[in-house]
């Protein structure tokens, strides 16, 4: 088949790649420049980690794409994927149904020997830890981080390897259709691109560019802050692991010092609703505010450290928490592979396949939970108006 996808991120690329890979041809197009820096898949890093609290089917995906990250960066010869093991602190007990003790749960049932941290246990190997505040948790030897932009770079060029067709600085506009079904798409230039199937694997950008789908995606930033540490040394991965800081309360995660000197620390919560290329795309009063109350309480040796780089990352997601990956029953021709890539970045090894089985109809057992579910609504009318039609 000839194929277009529409989004050169993690997904996209991803799904060039396989399909190309099997026999089809493919076209990559993306506005570009490739990472393009207002995506999601665009940063230095995303966590890679398998804690889902009880949800043992990401779990079981977690585990799978562990291993292809170790085969990718063997295939690369690059350690994109650096396994520094993630740290759970909670403020409190661990206790059932809460978020860290059921991962931990969990871990060990599958087999996996995540280490339950005690306050001394805490002092002595992560002592950039406020341990006063941060009391039990565990610590998974495991899990760690991606090179986010780097991966998506090395993707890219061996997508052109394979011969995928790579139209950097294309922006799609419309999808082409007659006689009932998708023939291809209209770029911004007015070019017109001949497909057997269109795939738009455009992250934040979907619901704005395929409108009907804008009461089931919605698009929410989040602040990301970089600082700059004045001993660098007391944030190497030895001691300063990828970390989750108490996430249900606070949404706070973060990463070690890379090899720019950089501590990168995010918030994961309720986000602002915006279109993804919208004025107020940046990081606000009350977002930098609420870092440095956080670092103050958490991490006293960064309360004052400068923040050298600032940026809203864009989350598309569904109102259910799942991907989204299937053909559209109202437009034959065209598969959507949406949900918050970021998110989604950790298992990045096997979205390639899962794609390229969506689009050849092919039995996936990831297939049933990603599948078209328009029934899927908020559980308020409220709650949508926040997202829909923020142009």
């Amino acid at each position: 088949m000839n194929i277009t996808i529409v989004g050169a991120g993690i997904n996209g690329a991803t799904a060039a790649v396989e399909l190309q890979q099997r026999g089809h041809a493919v076209t990559l197009l993306d506005p570009g420049p490739i990472p393009h820096p207002l995506a999601a898949t665009t940063d230095i890093s995303k966590v890679v980690r398998m804690e889902y609290g009880a949800d043992e089917e990401y779990m079981t995906l977690a585990e799978s794409a562990l291993a292809g990250w170790q085969a990718w960066n063997h295939e690369f010869g690059a350690d994109l994927f650096h396994q520094t093991g993630v740290l759970y602190l909670r403020r409190g007990e661990m206790k059932r149904g809460t978020y860290e003790w059921d991962s931990w749960k969990l871990l060990m049932q599958r087999g996996h020997h995540p280490q339950r941290m005690s306050v001394p246990e805490i002092r002595k190997r992560f002592p950039m830890w406020n341990a006063r505040k941060y009391v039990d948790g565990f610590y998974d030897p495991e899990g760690g981080y991606a090179e986010s932009g780097r991966v998506v770079l090395r993707l890219v060029e061996k997508a052109k390897t394979l011969g995928v067709k790579l139209r950097e600085g294309t922006a799609f506009r419309e999808l082409l259709e007659r006689n009932g079904r998708v023939r291809g798409l209209v770029t911004t230039d007015d070019k017109k691109i001949a497909a057997d199937v269109v795939i738009v694997a455009a992250g934040a950008w979907t619901q704005f560019l395929l409108p009907w789908l804008k009461p089931y995606l919605r698009s929410n930033g989040m602040p990301v802050f970089h600082l700059a540490p004045k001993n660098p040394e007391d944030f190497r991965a030895t001691t300063f692991p990828v970390f989750a800081a108490d996430t249900s309360s606070t949404g706070y995660y973060g990463f070690p010092i890379n090899r720019d000197g950089v501590v990168k620390i995010a918030r994961h919560w309720d986000g602002r609703a915006m279109h993804p290329e919208a004025n107020e795309r940046v990081v606000n009063e009350f977002e930098e505010n609420n870092l440095r109350e956080f670092l103050k309480v958490t991490f006293p040796a960064l309360a004052d450290a400068p923040i050298v780089y600032r940026r809203i990352c864009l989350y598309s997601d569904t109102w259910d928490g799942h991907f989204w990956v299937d053909h559209d029953p109202e437009h034959a021709g065209l598969v959507v592979a949406a949900g918050d890539s970021g998110h989604g970045f950790k298992f990045a090894p096997l979205w390639g396949g899962i794609i390229a089985d969506a689009v050849e109809q092919k039995e996936n057992r990831w297939l049933k939970k990603f599948r078209w579910r328009p029934e899927v609504r908020p559980a308020r009318p409220e709650e949508a108006a926040r997202f829909i039609g923020r142009e």
